[in-house]
């Protein structure tokens, strides 16, 4: 298929192959394989418009990672959480607040309560060390909402739509980015790097097991588009709360995490031809780009609609749920 992509966007997707750092969840090619398979899977009624920026997304599938350097302090403080999701973490808040600030400032709030009890437990307390990931998704779902109206307006007036189709496939690459880590049953726990706390069935404690799983047994076994694809299930999530589909999403594939650690056991993830491990890794992948798949063509539905009046403005000191400790009523209010 011919994409698409001017001589300066390739440029770019050059760059950003080259630049991004090694060591990135799923790995290169896993992003990669499941960003392929989601965009060759939008139907005729999505937005195919991004299936002419497919290699442009393909290629910087991981450049999401790029933004965690230790040099780049304020976007590493901002970029780290958002790739992780550890529920161990905060059990005790139910329901998930629909508030990146309000979620934060309940960890605070929370940590401030058992730091002096459970100084250990509470050293983890804390934004860095729970994840934002869903947040992320959501807040660049909606972005792609945006760009969406955008293209529909400009092809309604007979303009251009280059510009935000633009826009659109770099937040693409972002809501794959996110989607894709949270498939990894490694990014949805504490035992991302290593088996943490109580361990009684010996799992390994090594932090290389992250890697050894999602990058080099995926670069062994050589995934493809077409693997991944083979392991999509059917478009879900057309309808109903997408925070609340994205949360289960994170729930299903971190309920795995331990099945990851038994099959580490057997060879350290040496045995490349381990049948059990590729199963896992197609389920996870395909269950990923399944995910971005009905997110985009989500987004592309709602695009259709004119945005929702929300009066009074969720900043607006008369909305009933507003909170003034966040300067704002939560999403969906």
């Amino acid at each position: 298929m011919m994409r698409k992509l001017t001589l300066a966007a390739l440029a770019v997707s050059s760059a950003l192959v080259l630049t991004a750092p090694s060591a990135q969840a799923w790995g290169g090619r896993g992003h990669e394989m499941i960003d392929r398979a989601a965009l060759e899977a939008i139907p005729a009624d999505g937005p195919v418009f991004l299936q002419d920026y497919e290699d442009y997304i393909a290629a910087s599938a991981g450049y999401p990672d790029a933004w965690r350097g230790n040099d780049e302090g304020f976007s590493k403080i901002a970029e780290d959480p958002n790739h992780g999701w550890f529920r161990e973490q905060f059990t005790f808040l139910d329901p998930i607040p629909r508030s990146r600030y309000e979620f934060v400032l309940a960890l605070f709030k929370h940590r401030e309560a058992i730091k002096d009890s459970d100084p250990a437990a509470a050293a983890r307390t804390n934004v860095r060390w729970t994840g934002t990931l869903p947040y992320a998704a959501m807040e660049t779902y909606e972005r792609l909402i945006v760009c969406m109206r955008q293209v529909r307006a400009a092809r309604a007036a007979g303009g251009d739509a280059s510009v935000p189709e633009r826009h659109c496939a770099f937040h693409a690459i972002r809501l794959g980015h996110y989607i894709g880590d949270g498939g990894n049953p490694m990014h949805d726990s504490v035992h991302a790097d290593g088996w943490l706390g109580e361990n009684p069935k010996g799992y390994t404690t090594s932090r290389s097991v992250h890697g050894r799983f999602e990058s080099r047994f995926v670069d062994a076994m050589d995934l493809s588009a077409a693997d991944v694809t083979a392991q999509m299930p059917a478009r879900a999530h057309g309808e109903g709360d997408m925070f609340d589909a994205v949360l289960a999403y994170l729930d299903t594939a971190g309920d795995k995490v331990g099945y990851v650690y038994e099959l580490e056991k057997r060879d350290q993830f040496g045995d490349f031809s381990d049948a059990d491990v590729r199963e896992l890794i197609l389920t996870q992948t395909g269950s990923a780009a399944a995910m971005l798949r009905d997110m985009l063509c989500r987004a592309w539905e709602e695009s259709a609609q004119d945005p929702a009046t929300v009066d009074p403005s969720p900043i607006d000191f008369a909305n009933p749920a507003f909170n003034p400790e966040t300067g704002s009523a939560p999403a969906g209010f």
